[in-house]
């Protein structure tokens, strides 16, 4: 008998021969008419899809004419297994690698089980190229993030059946956290954070909460209705990861040829642009409509970023330049705590110049830009 091909299935076919086989194993005795009218197809249909179980599957169907309906003569112990290419058993293991993602999330255990379903399908006797395929991908996210289990179950409840969420939220570089009301529409792991997309009752606005920074939350028993289609893609259009501003700025940022070998092939924002420059130095615009993330990301490149534009965006790093070479400066200076040889971040014969150079420079880029 000739190999079951892939591609020979489409979906509808074989989630019908997949229902027939279950009714059989259930004891019943299905017919052509009563699963060509359960799927809405014709019983020509119905009759192709048993001659395919018989012919290429190879399983003991026979016709009962008392009970007017199809059984196994034989017993089959499961439904034969799809064919799957090596393509499909590699994209399942990036499958199976990403669920790490997920830890500490209602999603884990969901996607684990799923995954075992998938593989459980799989022909044991085909043998891969690939070798070891646990070893050949994986996935290491960058200082994950552990959601808190209870938390996020309740959260997901709330957004699921619509109602109302109370909580304590404390914003970022607050003391204290405040009772918070909201209708939440979206979850979304960013940059492996967990944050929560919702409505403000009080404040009248949509606003972004992390995950972290959430406590006892409660579900109301108020519902709630969501006026329009929430997408998050166009929520966060001119935001650089989640923070949301309401100003439109053009950031051109300027990369040595270091950094440019980072820089190209990577999807920063949708809106970049990406122009070589000589010496395989490299420009980058794109639209904003806030500065605070952007800070923070020019800053963590250190000198081999330069911005070309906004006038702002340069006057925030200058100012920052200017605070650590004060602060490391201080350190420096502080000869009445003896530190030992071995715990100084800077060589003590290098500290004066370095550090009386990096701070003169940047007060002067910040003096030209203020004029």
């Amino acid at each position: 008998m000739p190999k079951v091909r892939s591609q020979v299935y489409v979906r509808v076919a074989w989630e019908r021969m997949m229902h027939f086989h279950n009714l059989i194993q259930k004891g019943g005795c299905p017919n052509c008419s009563a699963i060509a009218k359960e799927f809405e197809v014709s019983i020509r249909t119905v009759m192709r899809d048993l001659d395919f179980m018989k012919d290429r599957l190879n399983l003991p169907l026979a016709f009962d004419g008392k009970r007017n309906g199809y059984y196994y003569t034989r017993p089959v112990d499961q439904f034969p297994q799809v064919p799957i290419s090596e393509a499909e058993v590699f994209a399942l293991l990036v499958a199976h690698k990403a669920i790490a993602q997920y830890h500490g999330t209602p999603f884990e255990r969901p996607l684990g089980m799923a995954f075992r379903k998938l593989t459980g399908q799989l022909d044991r006797s085909v043998q891969f190229s690939l070798g070891n395929l646990e070893q050949a991908v994986s996935f290491r996210p960058f200082a994950p993030e552990d959601a808190d289990l209870e938390n996020f179950e309740i959260l997901t409840r709330a957004l699921k059946e619509r109602r109302e969420l109370k909580f304590l939220y404390r914003n970022l570089g607050a003391d204290k956290a405040q009772w918070r009301l909201v209708h939440p529409y979206h979850v979304a792991c960013v940059d492996n954070h967990w944050y929560v997309f919702a409505f403000d009752v009080k404040r009248n606005d949509m606003r972004t909460f992390a995950l972290s920074r959430l406590r006892a939350p409660e579900i109301a028993p108020k519902h709630f209705t969501i006026a329009k289609k929430f997408d998050l893609n166009e929520y966060l259009r001119g935001s650089f990861n989640v923070f949301k501003g309401g100003d439109d700025y053009e950031v051109v940022v300027e990369f040595d040829s270091w950094a440019a070998n980072l820089m190209r092939g990577r999807k920063w924002h949708s809106s970049q642009e990406l122009t070589e420059l000589p010496g395989r130095q490299l420009r980058l615009r794109m639209r904003l409509n806030s500065l605070e993330e952007a800070e923070r990301w020019v800053l963590s490149w250190g000198t081999h970023a330069t911005v070309i534009r906004p006038q702002a965006l340069a006057v925030r790093i200058c100012e920052a330049a200017v605070k650590l070479g004060d602060r490391y400066k201080a350190l420096h200076e502080q000869e009445d705590e003896p530190v030992a040889r071995h715990e100084r971040a800077i060589p003590s014969s290098r500290t004066p110049s370095f550090i009386t150079k990096g701070v003169r420079t940047a007060r002067l880029v910040k003096a030209k830009t203020q004029t």
